[in-house]
């Protein structure tokens, strides 16, 4: 019998190591907005109510120069897999371009997080926009996460799950790799990408095992619709117009430091009237449109709450890394001029409404930049970003270190301690082109290694240490020193032919390697 106590003993004390050992490495939760500007929260300058995401920046770190890959697609490839889109196989979106760089899902040279994770023990859970491939291969269920509540596609109503277009694309949300719809009286979508992640943290609640939680709202993707008691909040407050809040988030950066006093903010977007030359009618209009967008962010940013809450009640909160941040800038896109878009006419932010806020408000949200979302002009691939990490990274902190989507992989396997792998599966994986942020979370002064580069349609872009050389599709390579000169107000091209020659090869040196195609022979 005491031989039998002791073995009992031995045995409840190895597990108690293990669970000991597997709950040390840290929980992770990845949140992602979909088309939030860069100055579109309080802590990067914004005047929309977003406390938890203030107070997550007050007691972490904010890096002010943090980049996506223009674009949701190509930004959601890069942070998943480490690589740069094209390597992933999401050069584009998710349509077949006829490439391998640009085939439209996530091919079997790439892993995800989710797969990496999983397999070193992690619980893993997805709920909110994919939309990096249509084809089962491609979908989170087989991709590495336990628990998954996907969109599929780019954007979806906030109130069902009806299609939004004419052309025969669909709507798809799939819960666990099932196809399930949601009605006009479903939740609304922030709510339930929310609310999916509360349910899924309940059910491992008991379980040792440290989990990956990836959260990607599709707020404040277009169509913009939101709750009409958070609309109240914020109606009559933009009156002022798009030229005034354009003029406050600047200041607001500079008090912040988010910017340096040598950055000029970039001139009104050319397409874009003086607020003071529009009719009241127009004003009142614009007005609801950008009060519509800001309690998108409203919402969203008080789900973040109960997220953090729920990690909090289930006393995981001390060892949680938590990361925020947007796919790619604020967009210009005008819903009404597509042709393929079922139009609705409703009351402004409802179901029945199907709209954006356009270049002028974009314009507002990318604050102090130029261009949105599609463009690599620092306006269109400019991310607020913001880590807590207790016990690693200091409250407060702050970092001007350039870094990139492809960046947050290999910080997770850092931290996870788990490698990354030649083969999965079988297959030969790319090599991770990311660098791991962990001493920035730890506040050592760390250089990055080698250039950062993007391609979006045509549109490209190539950052060697503080030298940018960027062009928009059949566009003239333009050239800016961004430690002068970050709002891309002075072209130097002309001024330093040599710097922009050299930049340029080795653009194309990284073009080639990642399989770039001249976009004017591949649409």
């Amino acid at each position: 019998m005491k031989n039998r106590t002791v073995i009992l003993i031995l045995f409840w004390g190895i597990t108690a190591l293990q669970a000991a050992a597997q709950q040390s490495r840290p929980n992770i939760v990845v949140i992602l907005a979909d088309d939030l500007g860069f100055s579109d929260i309080g802590a990067f300058g914004a005047e929309i109510h977003t406390p938890v995401l203030d107070k997550l920046a007050k007691q972490g770190l904010v890096m002010s120069q943090f980049y996506n890959a223009a674009r949701c697609c190509p930004s959601r490839a890069a942070l998943l897999t480490g690589l740069y889109p094209h390597q992933a196989g999401v050069g584009d979106m998710v349509q077949n371009k006829g490439s391998e760089a640009y085939q439209g899902f996530l091919n079997s040279n790439c892993v995800t997080m989710g797969e990496l994770l999983k397999a070193g023990g992690y619980h893993t859970i997805v709920s909110g926009k994919w939309h990096v491939g249509l084809l089962p291969s491609a979908w989170a269920v087989n991709r590495g996460f336990d628990k998954s509540f996907t969109l599929q596609n780019n954007g979806s109503s906030y109130f069902n799950s009806k299609p939004l277009y004419n052309d025969g694309r669909t709507v798809t949300f799939l819960l666990n790799g099932q196809e399930v719809q949601r009605q006009d009286t479903s939740l609304y979508l922030t709510q339930a990408i929310t609310n999916f992640a509360l349910k899924s943290l309940d059910e491992i609640k008991d379980q040792p095992d440290p989990f990956l939680l990836y959260v990607a709202y599709n707020a404040p993707h277009w169509p913009i619709q939101a709750l009409p008691e958070d609309i109240a909040k914020y109606k009559g407050k933009y009156l002022e117009g798009w030229d005034e809040l354009r003029q406050r988030r600047y200041k607001r950066l500079l008090a912040l430091g988010m910017i340096k006093k040598e950055w000029a903010l970039s001139p009104r977007f050319e397409s874009v009237k003086e607020w003071n030359s529009l009719s009241e009618q127009e004003k009142e209009h614009w007005d609801t449109r950008m009060a519509i967008y800001a309690a998108m962010i409203d919402r969203m940013d008080a789900g973040i709450g109960q997220i953090l809450d729920k990690i909090k009640q289930l006393k995981r909160d001390k060892n949680t890394l938590i990361v925020f941040l947007s796919d790619n800038g604020g967009s210009a896109d005008e819903v009404k001029n597509w042709d393929y878009v079922t139009q609705k006419n409703g009351v402004p932010g409802s179901v029945n409404s199907i709209d954006s806020y356009e270049a002028p408000w974009g314009n507002a949200s990318n604050t102090p930049f130029r261009l949105f979302k599609k463009n690599t002009h620092e306006g269109g691939i400019s991310s607020p970003f913001i880590a807590y990490f207790p016990g690693v990274i200091e409250a407060g902190s702050s970092s001007d270190k350039p870094a990139h989507f492809i960046d947050l992989l290999p910080t997770l396997l850092e931290i996870s301690g788990i490698k990354y792998p030649d083969s999965f599966k079988g297959h030969v994986l790319k090599k991770l082109e990311g660098q791991s942020l962990v001493d920035v979370f730890k506040g050592k002064k760390v250089r990055r290694n080698g250039a950062l580069y993007w391609e979006h349609e045509g549109s490209r872009a190539i950052r060697d240490k503080d030298w940018k050389l960027v062009a928009e599709l059949n566009a003239p390579w333009e050239l800016y020193n961004l430690k002068t000169d970050r709002t891309e107000v002075h072209n130097l091209a002309s001024k330093y032919p040599d710097q922009v020659k050299q930049l340029e090869k080795k653009y194309q040196i990284w073009a080639a390697k990642v399989g770039v195609k001249d976009w004017n022979k591949i649409k």
